[in-house]
């Protein structure tokens, strides 16, 4: 009854997050198309023309995968809540969920974020022009490159993924993803003859070619490292821990001696606490208090 109760406010508190997420980028979308759509940027010359070619962007790009993987995680935490998750359906979305989110979503959001940033306080003209302020909203630039931070490291602590989901399909979206993307920031320099961002036009083609590799790279560093960072917070549920009598279980699955006499454990320094993520630990230590004879 009382581990029942925690996994219920466990997901109250996943939709909770997953609902403010999505309209975080609702208040974006809306406010971007106010922008585009109500206000004349004809006296912003040239800076007018690139602020137009905006929608391009990768950082709404990063948006758009996120608003997809916050709409299927609500959709996942619907299907939890009327105990149909573990059905066709509820495995189909959970697998994309994930899929998404470490081979598009961890990736990009870092990347773009990062580099925002790091731009923006060496030289704001090169990524977001000073003249922008008088039609750009100040509070719309952490909507769109600083809480995307947010909702990944929420997502991080609240949901172990110690290990690729399907690392193929992962390493194939992210590279679909990058080279497409690539695609068009190319097309619009060689069509309209600007660039989409201001930074590649104060390199040389070979500096452009160099920090493209870098690009490229760097993000799928990015994927690399969630893996081993989720590992560090949540532990490696799938490492193996060897039993007194020689027997060896997964982490979910190890029983101590103690465990299975009825007692309760409280050195969490010891299997199975101490292979279990944040979220199990609680659900069980609670569970052997209510269970015991104490």
């Amino acid at each position: 009854m009382g581990e029942k109760r925690s996994e219920n406010s466990f997901n109250y508190l996943t939709f909770l997050f997953h609902s403010i997420g999505l309209s975080n980028f609702a208040i974006a979308y809306g406010t971007l198309a106010l922008i585009i759509y109500n206000i004349d940027l004809s006296d912003y010359s040239n800076n007018g023309d690139s602020y137009y070619l905006s929608v391009h962007f990768l950082t709404l790009c990063c948006m758009s995968f996120q608003t997809i993987f916050l709409g299927l995680s609500l959709l996942y935490d619907f299907l939890e809540w009327a105990g149909k998750h573990n059905g066709n359906l509820g495995t189909k979305i959970r697998y994309w969920r994930d899929v998404l989110f470490c081979g598009c979503v961890v990736p990009f959001t870092l990347f773009v974020s990062s580099m925002f940033w790091t731009v923006y306080a060496i030289d704001r003209e090169l990524v977001f022009p000073k003249i922008y302020d008088d039609v750009i909203p100040w509070w719309f630039n952490h909507c769109v490159h600083t809480n995307i931070l947010v909702v990944l490291a929420l997502e991080t602590l609240l949901q172990p993924r110690t290990q690729p989901t399907d690392e193929k399909v992962e390493v194939t979206i992210y590279w679909s993803v990058a080279l497409m993307y690539a695609v068009v920031y190319y097309t619009i320099y060689f069509a309209t003859h600007r660039w989409l961002y201001q930074v590649f036009g104060v390199m040389t083609w070979w500096q452009v070619c160099l920090y493209q590799l870098w690009i490229w790279g760097s993000s799928f560093v990015f994927y690399k490292l969630q893996f081993p960072i989720n590992r560090l917070i949540h532990g490696d549920e799938s490492k193996e821990v060897p039993e007194a009598n020689g027997e060896t279980k997964t982490g979910e699955q190890v029983m101590s001696p103690k465990e299975q006499s009825g007692k309760v454990i409280m050195d969490l320094k010891t299997p199975p606490f101490s292979t279990r993520s944040w979220s199990v630990k609680f659900r069980s230590l609670r569970s052997q208090f209510e269970s015991s004879r104490l």
